[in-house]
């Protein structure tokens, strides 16, 4: 057994670099005589080239533990979702949702270097594709052309988002002032000035739907964005989507909701749609017609229609027993 540690040092303004000594120790001693392998990305791209390259041979004799914040985490369970190799996840970001949605402790390492110490179990992920027919280019009168990511399958592990919330998620990203927490509060107002409801089809399980709304979000866990809940109740095995649809509201009131997003609250408003379901095509648009984009995990997905489906069991992770509500 090759125990993978992939850290990404400078996660949470260098957080991640301090606490690499103390993960590095404590994997020694949990694996003790076991090999492990300790890498440094040194950018996104680097980073999931090392995590893919270390799992390659997807054999239940490989452990792959990242160390880092939720695009980290995105790109260790996009490398082993659908395999027996198991990922252990030590939260060291701004955001660290998908830590926190599964009962992971963000604030002290030592919680989740205990959880690797014991077996993983399955957890429920969300499997993104590109809804077919995928060509050169997009359709409904887009000429630009699909990238070859945008092709590619991915897995998801907290929320899809694809609205405004996509939106603010976005532009939040591309900030350089502030960082951390307050990216998003700031992202919100930015984007909010010139916002429009927009254009989406959905087809839930079977069920075709066309409608305006504010955003759409997809659920796996709670929280995207360090904290907002979007999908207040998502449960990571229950094998299903949460999804939560904000109908047209005007822009006061889309603030106020947000002001609420953090304790999950917001949900008692009457523009909020709460369904659950196994499977959703979505697609979308802005007023001029461009093509919505996705983000999941915080990270970039691409332009939509895509389908999304919930796949039971799909992570095997060093997680609680429980999942939290």
């Amino acid at each position: 057994m090759t125990i993978h540690l992939v850290a990404n040092p400078t996660s949470g303004g260098g957080r991640a670099a301090r606490m690499l000594p103390r993960v590095v120790e404590q994997l020694r001693r949990t694996f003790v005589g076991r090999p492990l392998v300790v890498q440094k990305a040194t950018n996104y791209a680097h980073a999931r080239q090392v995590i893919n390259d270390a799992v390659a041979c997807h054999t239940e004799d490989e452990v792959l533990v990242v160390l880092g914040g939720d695009g980290m985490m995105h790109l260790g369970l996009n490398a082993v979702a659908g395999t027996d190799v198991p990922l252990g996840m030590i939260a060291a970001g701004s955001g660290d949702d998908l830590c926190r949605g599964l009962g992971i402790d963000v604030d002290d390492p030592g919680q989740a270097l205990e959880l690797i110490g014991l077996p993983a179990r399955p957890i429920d992920l969300l499997r993104v594709d590109p809804l077919t027919p995928v060509g050169p280019h997009r359709g409904r009168g887009d000429d630009s052309p699909v990238s070859a990511d945008e092709q590619q399958r991915r897995w998801v592990g907290s929320i899809l988002c694809s609205g405004f919330d996509a939106l603010v998620n976005i532009r939040a990203n591309a900030m350089t002032f502030p960082r951390g927490r307050l990216q998003y509060p700031v992202a919100v107002f930015t984007e909010l000035r010139d916002f429009q409801p927009l254009r989406y089809e959905l087809v839930v399980d079977g069920e075709r739907r066309e409608l305006e709304a504010m955003l759409i979000a997809i659920g796996n866990t709670s929280s995207f964005g360090g904290g907002l809940r979007m999908c207040p109740d998502a449960d990571p095995d229950d094998g299903l989507l949460d999804i939560t649809i904000i109908h047209p509201v005007g822009r006061a009131k889309l603030v106020r909701m947000f002001g609420e997003v953090y304790a999950g609250t917001f949900t008692r408003i009457k523009e909020v749609e709460l369904i659950r379901a196994r499977r959703v095509e979505l697609s979308g648009w802005l007023a001029d017609g461009t093509p919505l984009t996705a983000m999941g995990d915080g990270e970039l997905i691409g332009s939509i229609p895509r389908v999304i489906e919930c796949v039971s069991g799909a992570l095997n992770a060093y997680a609680p027993p429980q999942h939290p509500r």
